[in-house]
């Protein structure tokens, strides 16, 4: 499991990839100097991460306003809805304080109007993002070479679905910048271990990759303190090393052991200042999930789903580069810390695209190591020629198949929920909407983070009841609409507007005018269904008599 050292990458660098920096010459790892370290890369991938972020605006995943914004918004502004998981304790507040901070911090400022209030929190994430990017640049150099880390970065900014995820506010997307983070450390300190020609460079070696390591199970255990399943990907990474460390009582007693029980610590004060009683989130997040199969509730997916539809759908196009960087670079550690991923996750019966984000990354970074064999092998022409038309075709492919349907699923493909709610948002603060209906599937669109105006508004629950095969609201809404509505809401007097999905609109039309109620906007969602029928356009109806 030897790591492959930069000769054995895709030929020689060029530019800034020379021979490895010593340990004695690079000196002490110092995390919070990273502004001092590549600042081009950094630059390029702060204003590229900006843009991303304001290019985003369709819905993808309701965690990404419901597990983090909305919780944040109650924090900061003393309202917002807590799902069921919250009251359950299966989540740590750690996360959501982030956005918290924020938020407190635009209101002191009088910035948080609707525009700001939904822009922001993504171009926060975006900073978080640019900073992953670093990163990955900084371990597939310090894997590779310089050559394989441009052409990694460049892999990284075209992804499809890394400029569709990365920048919204799901756990998810934190803890891929931080798995790239640790990674790095991690490796840096195998990589300084091995400096040991002379004793007074055993001594900075010896002193760096202790540093690094500390920082890299700092940022691990940050990462599980997030989403608890990124252990998934540390006990690969741990383990690995474990076995082949000398000193292991050492390393457990000093290093794990004192990271993790700080960490651990801190976050379980911060759960127990905000739930308001003592929360264990880590092990209340394994029971639900691991133990009962909670997850299973929202659906289900065959064991091979990771494999052969959910990753391929993600890295997409990049999918021959990366096996080929794969095979040419036999770093098999690193493309066996995905498979295991991958593998952990399929045991699972719920399974989603985000889960395995984190890991997407260290497969673009073997499609760079690919790319960058390809640029190398232009200087072999029998002429003396310099051929880039393999390298070009191979860019072109990339570029035209990836950056089309980034700017679609980011600008076009179910934005309507958004742009619902930014316009609710800017007609409450002018006084025209008193109360809200929301008669579509659960979760469907942001809530009182985007209005951020405290009124009253309902939504159609779907906490998982006790007894299986209990139909939750939402069920019971798509499946006889007109009945559950008469049924459950009687006179709609109550509510002042009604947004639904054009599909459910008919199964409701009649009762909606009867109560008075008519159309006043019809905002474009989507052209193909995703998991239901075809949701192509989400309409607000509102009484006559607020208008």
């Amino acid at each position: 499991m030897s790591h492959r050292r930069r000769s054995r990458a895709a030929g020689s660098p060029h530019g800034d990839a020379g021979p490895a920096p010593t340990p004695e010459k690079s000196g002490r790892i110092r995390p919070w100097a990273v502004l001092g370290w590549d600042r081009r890369v950094l630059s390029l991938a702060l204003a590229f991460r900006a843009a991303n972020a304001l290019l985003v605006r369709t819905y993808f995943n309701p965690d990404e306003h419901w597990q983090c914004l909305e919780v944040a918004h109650r924090v900061a502004f003393g309202y917002g809805h807590l799902t069921w998981e919250w009251k359950w304790g299966l989540r740590s507040y750690l996360h959501p304080l982030i956005f918290a901070a924020l938020y407190k911090i635009l209101a002191l400022l009088h910035l948080d109007t609707p525009w700001v209030m939904v822009m922001a929190p993504r171009l926060l994430q975006s900073v978080f993002a640019a900073f992953g990017d670093l990163y990955l640049y900084k371990f597939s150099k310090l894997i590779f070479n310089g050559q394989v880390a441009q052409w990694t970065l460049f892999s990284q900014l075209v992804n499809w679905f890394m400029f569709f995820c990365i920048t919204r506010t799901l756990s998810n997307s934190l803890e891929t910048v931080l798995t790239v983070a640790g990674l790095y450390y991690w490796f840096t300190a195998i990589e300084s271990s091995k400096a040991t020609s002379i004793v007074s460079k055993q001594y900075v070696a010896c002193e760096q990759s202790v540093s690094s390591r500390k920082v890299a199970l700092l940022i691990a255990a940050l990462s599980c303190a997030i989403r608890a399943t990124s252990a998934v990907t540390w006990l690969y990474v741990g383990l690995l090393d474990f076995i082949q460390m000398k000193s292991k009582f050492r390393f457990v007693l000093l290093d794990v052991i004192p990271v993790g029980a700080i960490v651990l610590a801190v976050t379980t004060l911060l759960d127990w200042w905000m739930y308001g009683s003592w929360v264990i989130v880590p092990l209340n997040f394994l029971k639900f999930n691991l133990f009962s199969s909670g997850g299973d509730y929202y659906g289900t997916h065959v064991f091979h789903w990771y494999f052969t539809q959910g990753f391929p759908s993600m890295i997409w196009t990049f999918l021959p580069f990366a096996m080929c960087g794969i095979v040419k670079s036999r770093e098999w550690r690193l493309s066996g810390l995905i498979a295991w991923v991958l593998g952990v996750y399929s045991i699972l019966g719920h399974k989603e695209f985000r889960f395995v984000l984190a890991v997407l990354p260290l497969a673009l970074m073997f499609s760079g190591h690919c790319l960058a064999a390809m640029s190398e092998f232009k200087g072999k022409n029998q002429h003396g020629k310099r051929s880039l038309s393999r390298l070009q075709l191979s860019v072109i492919f990339l570029v035209i198949t990836n950056v089309p349907m980034a700017l679609y699923m980011s600008l076009f493909h179910q934005r309507g929920t958004e742009d619902v709610m930014y316009y609710l948002s800017k007609e409450a603060h002018d006084g025209r909407v008193k109360s809200v209906l929301f008669l579509m599937p659960c979760h469907s669109t942001p809530y009182y983070s985007t209005l951020h105006y405290n009124l009253p508004m309902r939504f159609l629950d779907c906490t998982p009841s006790d007894n299986k095969g209990t139909l939750d609201e939402s069920d019971r809404f798509l499946t006889s609409p007109s009945e559950f509505v008469g049924e459950v809401f009687g006179n709609l007097s109550t509510f002042s507007h009604i947004v639904l999905f054009e599909s459910e609109e008919r199964h409701v039309l009649q009762l909606l005018l009867h109560n008075s109620f008519f159309e006043v906007r019809r905002f474009f969602h989507s052209h193909f269904k995703v998991d239901r029928d075809l949701q192509s356009s989400v309409v607000v109806y509102s009484r006559r008599d607020v208008l």
